[in-house]
């Protein structure tokens, strides 16, 4: 058999894997998406960016534990059905494919508007086919060919924020583009102070901020390909979260200290309006090109995602066999295909369907990447349990803390889960979100699939 010979193929560098998680966190919640939580908190939001950093890493970090002990490309689903049994395994892969293809939806119809800020007069679906036909051929050959298209891709974003940053310092000390007249950082308190919208106001903008964080987890499910994951995984993931936080916490300061918290957002991009500010009036088309690579960098990590997640799922017996046959270059082609026709399809809908539908299938994104986070440290929990102390005093990348630092991670999840459900707007995520998992919990008992043991 085909895909017994062949096994995925380790061709994931430490430096893809690296700028893969960057490109997968970093993306339009940074350029755009960070307004709405420096509405709810002013300047305080750079807290709630620290805050929120510390959990991401203690996440990466249990996945990292269970990650370098046992590199699968299921990841965080394999660890779910092995230390919190098959059906959390089973919710846990299907929750994050769905969750992935939703986030890849809404990326490929971003694509189609930046596109048309170049070209208006093309139709949006052209580019839609377009993107998704290139990111297929990208994820159908070798993975080192992937893993270099994202590193180009993210390094292009991260570039572009780095320049940023230097030119906001620029302005802050030198007044540069501001005829020689320093910022200075004052606006960060001068505007009804740091907590502007009080502490309470910093509390709330948390689940808007731990979003930002979203698709750092994308570390575990390269691990199937590292070429060496016991030095490739610990690396990339403790190199990760601090530049995340860098690149937020950096860009939001400068921002911030430039303008007054309460007019960012108000007149389109801050990215923007900061370029402008230098002089650069090729400031929109400038910012116009960096998100197309942000967004094709997010599609492109999406797509290998889910291939990688729908393999691990069809190895453990919780999906279509036909998942597991791979090209002569080592890649999973079918679920690649399958992605690529989810994608159509869906940007299609996305296209003809009213908002408000969207509104609610996007939601779910929002409930699973919670859901993902605490099967992760749950799953890490429940390997701890299997292990002797022996064992565990043995572990090549063990998280500082073990279970103690899990549970008050969960405590910090389930604190969001409350902030979600506090918000009208976001509450329908949560009864979408239990809607799915009852959905799959039905499916599951219907298949059969829990008297039978997972191949």
């Amino acid at each position: 058999m085909e895909n017994q010979t062949n096994k995925l193929k380790r061709g994931l560098t430490a430096r893809h894997i690296r700028f893969m998680a960057l490109g997968s966190a970093i993306g339009t919640g940074l350029f755009y998406g960070s307004a709405s939580a420096i509405k709810m908190a002013g300047p305080s939001v750079l807290l709630a960016y620290l805050i929120g950093g510390v959990f991401a890493f203690i996440i990466m970090r249990a996945l990292g534990e269970m990650s370098v002990h046992n590199p699968q490309a299921g990841a965080f689903s394999r660890y779910a059905q092995d230390y919190l049994g098959p059906l959390a395994g089973y919710i846990t892969g299907w929750t994050y494919c769905f969750e992935i293809l939703i986030v890849a939806i809404a990326d490929v119809t971003a694509f189609g508007l930046y596109m048309s800020f170049w070209f208006p007069n093309v139709e949006l679906w052209v580019w839609a086919l377009s993107v998704v036909l290139i990111i297929g051929a990208i994820n159908l050959v070798h993975v080192k060919v992937f893993g270099e298209f994202e590193f180009w891709l993210s390094f292009i974003k991260v570039a572009t924020i780095i320049i940023m940053i230097l030119a906001g310092i620029g302005i802050i000390i030198w007044g540069f583009g501001n005829q020689g007249e320093p910022t200075g950082i004052h606006n960060l308190w001068t505007n009804g102070g740091f907590f502007a919208n009080g502490f309470i106001g910093m509390i709330l903008s948390l689940q808007m901020v731990m979003f930002a964080y979203g698709g750092i987890e994308i570390i575990g499910i390269t691990a199937g390909e590292a070429e060496d994951p016991k030095k490739t995984i610990p690396k990339a993931i403790n190199s990760v979260p601090f530049r995340i936080l860098i690149f937020y916490v950096g860009t939001l300061f400068v921002i911030m200290s430039i303008y007054p918290w309460n007019q960012v957002g108000t007149h389109g991009s801050p990215f923007v309006l900061t370029f402008e500010n230098l002089g650069i009036t090729a400031a929109a088309g400038i910012l116009n090109f960096v998100v197309i690579t942000a967004s094709l960098s997010a599609i492109n990590s999406d797509v290998f995602g889910v291939g990688r997640m729908l393999y691990g799922l069809a190895e453990q017996g919780q999906a279509p066999k036909m998942f597991t046959t791979l090209s002569k270059r080592g890649v999973p082609w079918i679920t690649v295909l399958f992605m690529m026709a989810g994608l159509l399809v869906a940007a299609y809908l996305n296209y003809i369907i009213p908002e408000d539908v969207f509104v609610i299938i996007a939601s779910l994104a929002t409930f699973a990447t919670v859901w993902v986070w605490i099967m992760i440290l749950l799953s890490q929990i429940g390997f701890r349990r299997k292990l002797t102390q022996d064992q565990i005093s043995k572990l090549d990348f063990p998280l500082r803390g073990g279970t103690t630092t899990s549970v008050i991670a969960l405590i910090f999840l389930f604190g969001i889960i409350g902030l979600i459900g506090y918000f009208p707007t976001t509450r329908i995520s949560l009864y979408v979100g239990f809607a799915w998992i009852a959905l799959l919990v039905g499916v599951y008992y219907l298949k059969g699939m829990g008297s039978k043991k997972a191949g």
